[in-house]
């Protein structure tokens, strides 16, 4: 995928939808502080795994805070994740992201709860819900790259270049993608 961005600007942030900026002031120990945050949606994240081409299909997009602090990193490498906003089980927003972006139709059953982990500590501490899928050619449908004006490129890293990928410096790539490698490399490698 090749993309020009242009037109780049940083503005205050008002009218938001996804992401609201607080001042949170509180005491600690009886010293008064005070932090400046972001209140936003917790999200689920997928590892998908194909077995039969023994490769982690991964998403690939342009991140703008990613590019802000570091343009020659715009496009990161992710897991299939979305943001839990519908009054819905997890593993349905999980199966309609994998859906959406990779377009592949996983059924709810092949969706297997990983374990949770708070992301961004520092700025939003966003809950994350991770997962695993099995995928395999019967569930493709469609290409996938997303809903509306997304633009989301697949990417297959087979099994046995991840430790180099994820070591690869060049590329943007966030940590529950590195840590849902390792987990699989301990919980389920030996079953493939």
């Amino acid at each position: 995928m090749k993309s020009i961005i242009t037109n780049f600007k940083t503005q205050a942030l008002e009218d938001t939808k996804f992401v609201h900026p607080v001042k949170i002031t509180y005491e600690q120990d009886g010293v008064k502080k005070s932090w400046e945050a972001v209140k936003s949606f917790d999200s689920v994240a997928v590892l998908l795994y194909h077995e039969k081409k023994d490769a982690f299909l991964l998403v690939k997009q342009f991140r703008p805070p990613v590019y802000l602090n570091d343009k020659s990193k715009a496009f990161t490498y992710e897991l299939c994740a979305g943001i839990v906003d519908k009054d819905k089980d997890l593993e349905v927003i999980v199966k309609e992201e994998i859906d959406e972006e990779c377009g592949y139709d996983v059924p709810l059953k092949n969706i297997e709860r990983v374990t949770s982990f708070y992301t961004n500590v520092g700025v939003s501490g966003g809950c994350q819900s991770l997962y695993f899928a099995l995928i395999d050619d019967s569930m493709k449908t469609h290409n996938g790259g997303g809903i509306h004006d997304e633009q989301i490129e697949t990417i297959f890293i087979p099994f046995n270049e991840f430790k180099k990928f994820i070591y690869d410096e060049t590329k943007a790539k966030t940590p529950g993608l590195m840590f849902s490698f390792y987990w699989f490399l301990d919980k389920k490698r030996k079953q493939f």
